[in-house]
Order: C-alpha cells, then sequence, then structure tokens
C-alpha cells in the first residue's frame, strides 16, 4: 500500500504541476478570486450567478466560467494529493525502522504541501504576485522531488559504484537545474516570455539593453516596479535573457555529466539526461520562434520537471552504496532505540 501510494503521488504530482502552469499560461489564475472554493462555493456550477455577474462587469476580466472550473480542478486536484500525502506520511512513520522507507522526508512533505497549499491561497488573494506564484511553482517541483526520493527508495533501485569525481557533477548539474527552473519561474510569472522575439540574438543584439535591477526586485507588484511604476521592456528583457544565459549553463554542465556518465557505463542515465535536455531545450526555442503557443509552453514546463525528476534520480543512484547502507541501519536503530 505504502509503496502503491507512493508513485499514485508521484505521478498526481507531475499532473498538478502541469495543470498548474496551463492554469496560469491560459491567464486562469484568477478564474476564482477566492479561496478554497469558487465565491464561497464548492464547485464554478454552484457560484454561476457571482461569475455571470464578474463577466457582465468585465467581459475580458480574468473571471469566467471556463477558466473558473480549470481553476478549480487544479485545486481538487492538488487537495486530493495532500490528502494521499498525509496517508504517505503516516505509513510511513509506521514503517520507519524498513530501509526502503524514508521517514523524515515523508514526514517532511506533509510540511511541504501544507505550505504549498497557503501559496495556493495567497497566490489569488494577493493578485498573482511574481515572488508568490514563482514559489508556488518551486514548492511544486520541491514536492515532485521529494516524492521521487521515496519512490526510488521503495523500488530499491541499483547504486553502481563510479568515481567521485562523476558524484559531484551530477550534484553540480541538480544544481544549476534547480537555478535555471527557478528563472524559468520568474521569466514565466512576470509574462517576459516574448521580451526577446528574436533568436539566437535579443532585440538583434547578444547584449540588449537591460534593466537588472527591478527585473530581479522580488517584493513587488506583477507588472510593476517595487516603486509602483510600469515595468520596463529593459526589465522584461533583463529576466528573459538571463534565462537564456541560464539555458548556456545548463546545456553545457549536462552535456560534461552525459559524457562522464557514459565514460563510466552509466550509458542509461546518460541517455536520459542527454534526452531530457535535448527536448528541453528544444522547446525553449520553439517557444520564442513561434511566439509561445499554449501547448509548447505547458510543454516546455512539464519538460522542465521531467529534467529535474531526471537529475533527482541521477543523484540518488550515485549515492554510493555504503552511505546509503548507513543509512537505513541508522533508521533501524533510532526506531528500536
Amino acid at each position: 500500500m505504502y509503496r502503491r501510494l507512493v508513485f499514485i503521488a508521484l505521478a498526481l504530482t507531475l499532473i498538478v504541476v502541469v495543470l498548474g502552469a496551463y492554469v496560469r499560461l491560459s491567464d486562469a489564475g484568477l478564474g476564482c478570486p477566492d479561496w478554497p472554493g469558487c465565491y464561497g462555493q464548492l464547485t464554478p456550477a454552484h457560484a454561476a450567478d457571482e461569475i455571470a455577474a464578474a463577466v457582465a462587469e468585465s467581459p475580458e476580466g480574468p473571471v469566467s466560467m471556463h477558466k473558473a472550473w480549470k481553476e478549480m480542478v487544479h485545486r481538487y486536484l492538488a487537495a486530493s494529493l495532500g490528502f494521499i500525502i498525509l496517508v504517505i506520511a503516516g505509513l510511513a512513520w509506521r514503517r520507519r525502522a524498513d530501509p526502503s522507507v524514508r521517514a523524515t522526508i515523508a514526514v517532511s512533505l506533509v510540511a511541504v504541501v501544507i505550505f504549498q497549499g497557503l501559496l495556493g491561497k495567497w497566490t489569488v488573494t494577493l493578485l498573482l504576485k511574481p515572488a508568490i506564484v514563482t514559489g508556488h511553482l518551486i514548492g511544486g517541483l520541491t514536492t515532485l522531488s521529494l516524492l521521487a526520493l521515496l519512490a526510488l527508495r521503495a523500488a530499491q533501485v541499483s547504486r553502481p559504484t563510479v568515481p567521485a569525481s562523476l558524484v559531484r557533477w551530477a550534484r553540480i548539474g541538480l544544481l544549476v537545474v534547480i537555478v535555471q527552473i527557478i528563472l524559468g519561474g520568474w521569466t514565466s510569472t512576470n509574462y517576459a516570455a516574448l521580451a526577446c522575439t528574436d533568436f539566437p540574438t535579443c532585440h538583434g543584439s547578444w547584449w540588449p539593453d537591460m534593466d537588472m535591477a527591478n527585473a530581479f526586485h522580488v517584493v513587488r507588484e506583477l507588472g510593476m516596479t517595487a516603486q509602483g511604476d510600469m515595468l520596463s521592456l529593459q526589465a522584461l528583457t533583463a529576466i528573459h535573457w538571463m534565462h537564456r544565459l541560464g539555458a548556456l549553463v545548463v546545456t553545457g554542465v549536462l552535456l560534461v555529466l552525459a559524457l562522464r556518465l557514459a565514460l563510466a557505463g552509466q550509458r542509461g542515465m546518460a541517455g536520459a539526461v542527454f534526452a531530457a535536455l535535448a527536448v528541453q531545450v528544444s522547446l525553449g526555442i520553439a517557444n520564442v520562434v513561434m511566439s509561445l503557443p499554449l501547448g509548447l509552453a505547458v510543454a516546455h514546463n512539464a519538460g522542465a520537471a521531467v529534467l529535474l525528476l531526471t537529475l533527482v534520480v541521477v543523484n540518488e543512484r550515485l549515492v554510493p552504496a555504503r552511505a546509503w547502507d548507513l543509512a537505513g541501519r541508522r533508521n533501524d536503530e533510532n526506531a528500536y532505540a
């Protein structure tokens, strides 16, 4: 039961993360302007009168019936995931002496999910502040990564013997992917994905005019500077261009990692890293060239989640077997103490 629930939660988390990207990119993030219900009701159907009044008042506004359903389906799935994670944490704690269970991570997931729920609430009530929306994305991917660790331990994956230098490259690869995902989230939540419409240059330049200070000022309203002025094109350009430069760093690091994995005889992991990277880079370029079609934009978010999962799996598998066995024995000792 524990193992099945972990894998179900992992799959559901991936769905929730991708659906969350779809809700955001289709401008349905305020489809229901309150939380956790929709105008205080369980479903948009029960709030039909309030939604109709909002549409009549502002036909081009953020509220409509189809946007409300998108938002609420995302909330229903997220709530279901939270319940499953609570059950997983309870089962993991009962089986904490089992080396295939990581009870500490399972219990920590409960705290992550609670905070993630608060971020979901603040995303709506604070009107899509970039820092909150980006934090919500990071929380979802953190949940995905922790569940992947639980699934890998439950599956008791093999751990090959590899050079310590390869483990360090895997750690660096994971770190740069995390930083790049944060940059990507900041780009998306600030609607800066089309600040540069040409490729590979931006506005015909390899170093376009940029406003770094306002671009990366965290505490501010959507589309505004900290002083309340409209965010300039130069600021949006800075956000976009830093994400592109980050993509270059990630590409270089992961290509080296894939090569070193292949030379160490780990061709399966090397192929997975290369394939996930190639797909994600291709989607990023296609989004710029094709002016951010919704399907490709959502796929790019899904690709980021898959790339992160790939690096989590690689790092977990490269943990030395001796260290993993010792961790399991420590769990046993703590449980019986």
